[in-house]
């Protein structure tokens, strides 16, 4: 039985050191334009503010949360949140995200920590 127990627990250690959920809402999509490509997201920029000195269109305003699996491993990041953003805006094409703001660290029911991030997703009219 001990035995048991010790293998389950060093299983559930084993696992991912996070997990993580997202939402787009109101993501724009026309029948006349088309099919825009994924971008990279290691080239979407990443801000809390608004881009004044470029044209824009809205794709969609995104909604990520990032989750820690156990007790033992770190609290989710910014830059974690970031990287599921820019995850996120590149499927839809996106290269930027806009207005980005982080919630607080917590515990849930489902989780030892978590991390939320919201921004809207943009691509630049050139």
């Amino acid at each position: 039985m001990k035995k048991t127990l010790v293998v389950a627990l060093l299983i559930s250690l084993t696992g991912c050191a996070t997990w993580s959920t997202s939402t787009v809402d109101g993501a724009t999509t026309h029948p006349h334009q088309a099919v825009v490509p994924q971008t990279n997201a290691s080239e979407i920029l990443i801000t809390e503010s608004d881009i004044e000195n470029r044209k824009y269109e809205r794709l969609g305003d995104l909604t990520v949360t990032v989750n820690k699996t156990t007790v033992f491993h770190a609290d989710p990041t910014k830059e974690m949140v970031n990287d599921k953003l820019k995850a996120e805006a590149a499927k839809l094409g996106a290269n930027a995200v806009i207005h980005v703001t982080y919630g607080n660290t917590g515990v849930s029911f489902f989780s030892w920590g978590s991390l939320e991030g919201k921004g809207r997703a943009i691509r630049f009219i050139e």
